[in-house]
């Protein structure tokens, strides 16, 4: 019997449940609290997750730092019922597809980004993209599928205080179009090859994705940039 969207688990899961199926998934834990309200008024972390077997080894992390945190499918809830969650912040997973077949995902860029701290890895970073008015296209170095390259960043938001360059795995076709870049972002992160690998937004800088994996095994200093944004989330 499927269990219900509600139910809560006493820790974090080890393993994706599988693309198929639909359920939330709570962490019970404490989280840093934001400075903008009483934490009685926050609800927690929510995870977008776009049907793609990464989002829990990201909510993995999210666990092992203390963070309380629910996983959404992409067309699991509103954006209205998310905002009315009050979350501490979003985290918008990795997926497969385009922006424009990650269910609420670019809706919730434009329309919880300003109002909540925003992480987006991989197809969630280039939602950011998207949403702001850049375009996202095929990557020219071709499919990247499970090799590393070294990043290169400006230290600033999630990315402070990792080595640079660091060597980060990544899964992906897509990029944001360097030349494309909205003027509301600013590139936070790239490859040698000027590939784009990190961005934020200038008015809302709790706005930031990264285009690589930070929750593979092979990305140097992973855990630090879910970290970096719990921390972001307020003491």
């Amino acid at each position: 019997m499927r269990q219900s969207l509600a139910q809560r688990h006493s820790r974090a899961p080890f393993s994706c449940p599988g693309r198929s199926g639909v359920r939330a998934v709570v962490r019970r834990a404490p989280c840093s609290r934001p400075v903008q309200a009483p934490a009685a008024a926050r609800g927690p972390v929510v995870v977008v997750d776009n049907y793609d077997s990464f989002t829990y080894n990201l909510c993995q992390y999210l666990g092992d730092l203390g963070c309380e945190y629910v996983v959404y499918k992409n067309d699991e809830k509103t954006v209205e019922e998310i905002k009315a969650m009050n979350p501490r912040g979003i985290l918008v997973s990795p997926g497969p597809g385009r922006p424009i077949d990650s269910g609420i995902s670019l809706q919730s860029v434009r329309e919880l980004g300003p109002h909540f701290p925003l992480f987006g890895v991989c197809m969630g970073h280039q939602c950011i993209g998207e949403a702001f008015g850049g375009d996202v296209v095929r990557a020219p170095s071709g499919v990247m599928h499970g090799k590393t390259s070294p990043v290169y960043h400006t230290n600033v938001g999630i990315l402070e205080g990792l080595p640079n360059p660091f060597e980060a795995c990544r899964y992906h076709s897509l990029v944001i179009k360097r030349e494309t870049i909205p003027e509301d972002l600013e590139i936070t992160a790239w490859t040698e090859d000027g590939t784009i690998m990190g961005v934020r937004h200038k008015k809302y800088p709790h706005i930031q994705g990264v285009q690589f994996h930070p929750e593979s095994i092979i990305t140097q200093s992973g855990k630090l940039i879910v970290e970096n944004f719990v921390k972001s989330l307020g003491n």
